[in-house]
């Protein structure tokens, strides 16, 4: 026998032991298999399993593990990213820790071989945890950016590109972090919203005739001011344009220029323009050839471009002297307190810069022309569609893509630098040299460039790259394009647009069919997570506490498209208790001798509930397969809990006790068969969702009768012809369960004490609903608790009724109820309810507070009065019934 319970906390490592063993995560190797293929979004090597990824990898496991099953050669390809800055800071912080050097101390060499011993000790703790959740990747073939084979195809990208002018170096700004000294990447930049100071600085015009004001949160900047803006059509200096102004501290004569960048309405209407560090004074600074004066070093101290007095000082101690001598020279006009958006580096904390420096850039611009064309032709589908406005919006207006990076850790620029400055571009440090010789006529010292590539830039190969490329591989033949991209919203335009433009370039074809997009896990409010509020749920936890199946369970069936996930543990314990469900099921098909057993032929089966349960199978599997084709998630999740719970567990299992205890054993046969069947098709459709459990169960369940020649893992999906849907036996169980639920709800509604037994009529009925009436009086008699159920002519006085189809069913409550008592009770619960009602319609009338509220705050209690609405209604209906019986 079963145990009593399933203990997940020892089944689990002992089933993905066995599944790994097996080999079966590998594609299959049958020649007529149908390629799909998932390149999993590269972890960072430093990571471990956060909830965003428990949702990501187990939407992509239900996928894997449903297309493996319809028999599919399947790749689920696995990988880990090098993540240059974040791993490099851990190393860096380990190296402090242990009171050793810094990097540049150590040297280069040093560095980077502590930092691969670390990689290799520590790096990838994260996949060993996936397993835990269950995830069947293909480990065999496990990929990290920078092995061998990924470095090779960087290396090749980069040079083909530069040859195709595709990649260049340029003076342009960059996000630059004065911490770690270089470039980063906008998704590496947090926006933090912080209390600030707009200042008002005067700058006098040459000829002496005025002063123009203009505002600013950060007035150091203005030592490199090159030019004042205004809008041409604000009348207030129109006369003004093309005059200088004097810079203060400086005594620079700057021009004022007309540019529609200059807002009339906000602050005074000028703008100073500082184009070394002002990401849109930049673009000014290009329209009208501005000079770009860069202030600051790479740690964000004043330069030999300001004047002496103000060099060599950290950016924020210049601020102070900055406004300190304007305002001792008459040119401070005022300040005002404002709250405003900073830019902070994710990882060093610090405030970002947009610093003017030599980097390296691919033409994105001309690479997302293809890319775009792709996704307008349906080469590639977003799921939600909604997100394809966002892909053109970010594609359409892309800027040249800065791949370089201040770094040791990543892939180092192939670039050769010649004494005079001439650039080599090459695969291999022996093709720079060769071709700096034939170049100069001689031998010629090379150096390499310092930086390395931006982590994305590798990770934009990912799809191609992993399978092989640039050998024109078999898994690469097979396997590309992949067929779905599962990913979160944020990296659409970081990871998933370059793996677009970098595809199209160099496959000629898409990297993916489809990109499923999902949502984020929220805390139950709907606030996000983060470790500053105390609201993060640790996946690994809650897999330690209710077991892995649930937590999938739960995140699947919350997977709605285009809504977040507001994710809590009694949702979690719920399904847990699904589980359990199932588990006891399982445990009452072993008691009653419902073994499987081979061959059965369900269109075979004589009695009706058999017929139904086989036609309720069929039409579930249906259902799961559309929605999962569809990626909705949490379709598929509900109509398997629904065919679990309600149909199988019960209302078949009670349907079906009779015939089991019965002593016709024809019929006892024939339910035990088809109760074994239908479950274990319902293990099939459940195993993507709840791997372990319906494994478990797929083996214990066969050991009492003949063995099963394979695990769960790769049996046939369920494919059930439409035939085996009876509408005869669906009519007939439909109508016994709405008779028996409906009594049960009005039971309830009239406060029916539970241990009595009351008489049902059935009243205008067809013979043929009579007849039901009469086949299965006792089991409707039992299932509803009744003393007895028959047809009448007319409700007797005192009875509750409610209409089923054409008939009138009568509860005589006369004596069980006290009418009176019941009334007043009702009116008083609905009043209550009325009263919480209007207290949230009072809040949500309020502008302000719908305003200044959370947003998870409001829509909780938008949530609550829908509840008290619709609580109203029921008790509404059930006093109506109440007066009509009296």
């Amino acid at each position: 026998m079963l145990d009593t319970t399933f203990d997940p906390k020892s089944a689990e490592p002992r089933i993905y032991a066995l599944w790994e063993k097996s080999g079966a995560f590998a594609p299959s190797k049958a020649a007529d298999a149908e390629p799909y293929c998932i390149v999993i979004p590269p972890p960072n090597v430093t990571g471990t399993l956060h909830i965003g990824h428990a949702l990501n990898h187990t939407l992509q496991d239900i996928l894997i593990r449903f297309e493996r099953m319809r028999g599919k050669a399947v790749l689920w390809q696995p990988g880990l990213d090098h993540a240059g800055i974040a791993t490099q800071m851990v190393v860096e912080r380990e190296l402090a820790a242990q009171g050793n050097a810094d990097r540049r101390s150590l040297g280069r060499e040093e560095f980077l071989s502590r930092v691969w011993a670390w990689k290799d000790k520590s790096g990838g703790a994260i996949f060993q945890q996936d397993r835990r959740l269950g995830v069947s990747a293909d480990w065999s073939r496990e990929r990290f950016t920078m092995d061998e084979g990924l470095s090779g195809a960087v290396r090749k990208v980069f040079v083909q590109l530069h040859k195709e002018g595709l990649i260049y170096r340029d003076k342009r700004l960059v996000n630059w972090d004065p911490h770690f000294e270089t470039a980063i990447s906008d998704l590496e930049v947090e926006n933090r919203d912080v209390n600030g100071t707009m200042w008002k600085l005067a700058y006098p015009l040459e000829d002496g005739s005025g002063e123009i004001v203009v505002a600013t949160t950060r007035p150091e900047t203005m030592l490199g001011d090159t030019a004042v803006a205004v809008n041409p059509k604000d009348e207030r200096y129109t006369a003004w344009i093309g005059k200088n102004v004097k810079l203060p501290l400086t005594g620079r004569l700057i021009p004022i220029i007309a540019d529609d960048y200059a807002d009339p309405e906000a602050g005074t209407g000028a703008v100073k323009i500082t184009p070394a560090h002002d990401f849109n004074d930049f673009k000014v600074g290009k329209r009208h050839d501005l000079e770009q004066i860069n202030i600051f070093d790479s740690r964000a101290r004043t330069n030999e471009n300001v004047p002496e007095a103000y060099r060599g000082l950290d950016r924020f101690k210049a601020r102070e002297k900055v406004l300190a001598d304007l305002e001792e020279q008459g040119f401070r006009r005022g300040e005002d307190a404002i709250k405003h958006t900073q830019p902070h580096g994710d990882r060093s904390g610090v405030v970002i810069e947009p610093w003017l420096t030599d980097q390296w850039y691919v033409d994105a611009p001309t690479l997302a022309i293809p890319a775009i064309k792709a996704v307008e032709d349906g080469q590639t589908v977003f799921t939600p569609k909604s997100w394809d406005k966002t892909y053109y919006e970010w594609m359409r207006n892309i800027e040249p893509w800065c791949v370089s990076r201040q770094l040791w850790w990543g892939h180092r620029i192939p670039a050769w630098y010649a004494p005079d400055g001439t650039i080599f571009v090459e695969e291999t440090e022996a093709a720079a040299q060769k071709a700096a010789d034939a170049h100069f006529g001689k031998p010629t010292k090379l150096e390499q460039d310092e930086d390395v590539l931006d982590t994305w830039f590798s990770s934009a190969l990912w799809p191609f790259s992993t399978l092989g490329w640039p050998e024109n591989t078999a898994e690469l033949k097979k396997f590309y394009p992949t067929t779905t991209l599962v990913t979160a919203f944020d990296i659409i335009f970081f990871w998933v647009a370059r793996m677009m433009m970098m595809g199209m370039h160099f496959m000629k074809e898409v990297p993916f069919k489809d990109v499923y997009i999902h949502a984020l896990v929220r805390d139950a409010s709907g606030a996000k997570m983060s470790k500053s509020k105390g609201n993060v749920l640790d996946p690994l936890t809650l897999v330690d506490k209710y077991g892995a199946d649930a937590l999938r369970f739960t995140l699947a069936a919350m997977a709605a498209q285009g809504r977040d996930i507001k994710l809590a543990e009694p949702r979690i314990e719920g399904y847990r208790n699904f589980g359990t469900k199932l588990w006891n099921a399982a445990r009452f098909c072993q008691m009653n001798e419902c073994a499987w057993w081979e061959p059965f032929e369900p269109a075979e089966a004589q009695q009706t509930v058999n017929r139904w349960i086989i036609g309720e199978t069929a039409r579930t599997a249906a259902i799961v397969t559309k929605e999962l084709e569809a990626f909705r998630f949490n379709e598929a999740a509900n109509a398997l809990y629904r065919f679990i719970w309600n149909v199988y567990c019960d209302w078949y299992l009670e349907l079906v006790k009779p015939l089991l205890n019965g002593d016709d054993e024809t019929a006892k046969v024939e339910t035990r068969r088809t109760a074994a069947w239908a479950f274990d098709r319902m293990l099939m459709l459940l195993h993507p969702f709840m791997p372990f459990m319906t494994e478990e169960l797929w083996t214990r369940l066969s050991e009492s009768g003949p063995k099963r020649d394979n695990m769960l893992l790769v049996q046939q999906w369920p494919a059930l012809p439409e035939t085996l849907i009876d509408a005869t036996a669906d009519a007939e169980i439909d109508w016994i369960i709405r008779l028996v639920s409906e009594t049960r709800a009005l039971r309830a509604e009239m406060n029916v004490p539970p241990a009595a037994r009351v008489p049902l009529l059935l009243v205008g009925a067809t013979p043929e609903s009579a007849a039901r009436l009469e086949r299965y009086q006792d089991l409707i008699d039992r299932l509803a608790r009744l003393e007895y159920s028959t047809s009448a002519e007319a409700p007797p006085t005192g009875s509750v009724t409610f209409i089923l189809d054409e008939a009138t069913v009568a509860l005589p409550l006369e004596g069980i109820v006290d009418f009176a008592a019941e009334v007043v009770r009702l009116g008083k619960e609905i009043a209550r309810l009325d009263g919480e009602a209007g207290k949230i319609r009072g809040k949500l009338g309020n502008a302000q507070f719908v305003e200044r509220a959370p947003e998870e705050v409001v829509e909780e209690q938008r949530e609550r009065l829908a509840e008290y609405e619709a609580s109203k209604v029921k008790l509404a209906a059930a006093l109506e019934r109440l007066k009509a019986a009296t």
